[in-house]
C-alpha cells in the first residue's frame, strides 16, 4: 500500500432534509483532513413508494418512510451548489445513487466517484447505469455473500469498470465480533482488486485495525453529535474523533512503508555501545581467585571488559592479580 488510506466521512442522513446543515458539514469535514466527503441522494419518486416498509421506526416526524425520504431530498441546482463547496474545500464529491434517475442527476453534477451501498450490490440495472459513465465505483458488501458478490464482480469486470470492494456489516452500530475485519483478506485474495472497510461502529479503533490490515479505502459516518437524531447518529464519529483517526491511520500508513530489517542494526550501533554491557566482579577478588558466577556482574558501557554475553569463558579461570569490587574484568586480568 503506497498511497496513503483514502477516507472517507460520510453524511448519509445526519443532515435531517437541512440544507443550512448539510454546508456546514462539508465545512467540518474539510477540517478533519479526510480527502473525500460522501453523500446519498435521495429521489423519493424514483427510488421508493408508500408501499414501503421502516426498517426501523425512528421518526416521529415522517408518517412513512416514503415521507422521509422525501425530506431527505435536494434539488438539482441544490446538488450543484453542494457539489461547488466541495470543491472550494478541497474534498472529492462521492455519492450514493439510489435510482437510475439519480445518477443522471449525479452526472450533471460531477460526482468523483459512485458509491454503491449494500442493499444495491444486485441491482444490475443501476449498476448498469452506473458503469456506463465510466466512473470509478466503490461497492459495499455488507448484505451479500460471495456467490451474489461473485456474480456482481464478473458483471462489473465484464463492463471493464473500475471498482473497489468494502468489507461492511450492515449493523447500527456494529459491535466487535460483528467488524468481519478478516475479510479484508479475503476479498483481496478472492477479487485482486482495491479493498477497503466501510465502519460503522463509531470507534477510532475499528478503523486504525482495518488499516493495519491492509483496507487502502476507509469509509464512516460522521455527525456532529451522536445524540443527534436519525438513523445513523449512533453509528458515527464525531468531528473531534474523525481527526483522531485520520491521524492514527496516517501513521500506520507510514509505518508500512518503513518496514523495519531485523538484521541491520547499524542505526543502534552508538546504543548498543551504550546500552550493552562489560564484566565486572562484584567484590574485592585476591591474585589466584577461580572466578565463579557469583563473582560476576555486568555494567555499562560495552567496550570496557569482557562482553557480558561471554561470562561463561571466564568462569574456572584464576585472577592474574588482584582486582577491585567493580573493577571491569578483561582477558590480560586472567591467568
Amino acid at each position: 500500500m503506497s498511497n496513503q488510506p483514502y477516507l472517507i466521512a460520510e453524511i448519509a442522513q445526519a443532515h435531517e432534509g437541512s440544507l443550512g446543515l448539510l454546508h456546514s458539514y462539508i465545512d467540518a469535514v474539510a477540517q478533519t483532513g479526510v480527502q473525500a466527503i460522501k453523500f446519498q441522494m435521495h429521489i423519493a419518486d424514483a427510488e421508493s413508494s408508500i408501499h414501503e416498509p421502516f426498517r426501523v421506526k425512528f421518526s416521529k416526524e415522517d408518517a412513512t418512510r416514503f415521507d422521509y425520504w422525501k425530506r431527505m431530498e435536494f434539488t438539482l441546482e441544490q446538488w450543484k451548489d453542494l457539489k461547488k463547496h466541495c470543491d472550494e474545500v478541497d474534498l472529492d464529491f462521492i455519492c450514493s445513487p439510489f435510482s437510475n434517475l439519480a445518477v443522471d442527476w449525479l452526472e450533471e453534477v460531477g460526482v468523483h466517484i459512485y458509491k454503491v451501498g449494500s442493499g444495491e450490490v444486485n441491482n444490475f440495472l443501476l449498476l448498469e447505469k452506473i458503469t456506463q459513465t465510466g466512473k470509478p465505483i466503490i461497492i459495499s458488501s455488507g448484505m451479500s455473500s460471495y456467490t451474489e458478490l461473485d456474480k456482481t464482480v464478473d458483471f462489473l469486470k465484464s463492463k471493464k469498470a473500475n471498482f473497489s470492494i468494502l468489507q461492511c456489516t450492515t449493523a447500527y452500530p456494529t459491535k466487535p465480533e460483528q467488524y468481519g475485519l478478516n475479510v479484508i483478506g479475503e476479498l483481496k485474495e478472492r477479487y485482486k482488486v482495491t479493498v477497503g472497510f466501510s465502519d460503522h461502529s463509531a470507534k477510532i479503533s475499528t478503523g486504525i485495525a482495518a488499516v493495519a490490515l491492509g483496507a487502502e479505502i476507509l469509509e464512516f459516518h460522521v455527525v456532529f453529535n451522536r445524540s443527534m437524531f436519525g438513523p445513523d447518529a449512533i453509528a458515527s464519529l464525531t468531528f473531534d474523533e474523525t481527526k483522531q483517526l485520520v491521524e492514527a491511520v496516517n501513521e500506520i500508513h507510514l509505518a508500512q512503508n518503513h518496514p523495519i530489517h531485523k538484521n541491520n542494526n547499524e542505526d543502534f550501533r552508538e546504543l548498543k555501545n551504550i546500552f550493552e554491557k562489560s564484566l565486572a566482579i562484584n567484590k574485592d577478588l585476591a591474585k589466584g581467585h577461580v572466578l565463579t558466577f557469583a563473582d560476576l556482574e555486568s555494567k555499562k558501557p560495552k567496550g570496557y571488559g569482557i562482553s557480558a554475553a561471554e561470562f561463561a569463558k571466564v568462569i574456572g579461570r584464576p585472577l592474574a592479580a588482584h582486582k577491585s569490587q567493580w573493577d571491569f574484568l578483561n582477558e590480560e586480568d586472567l591467568a
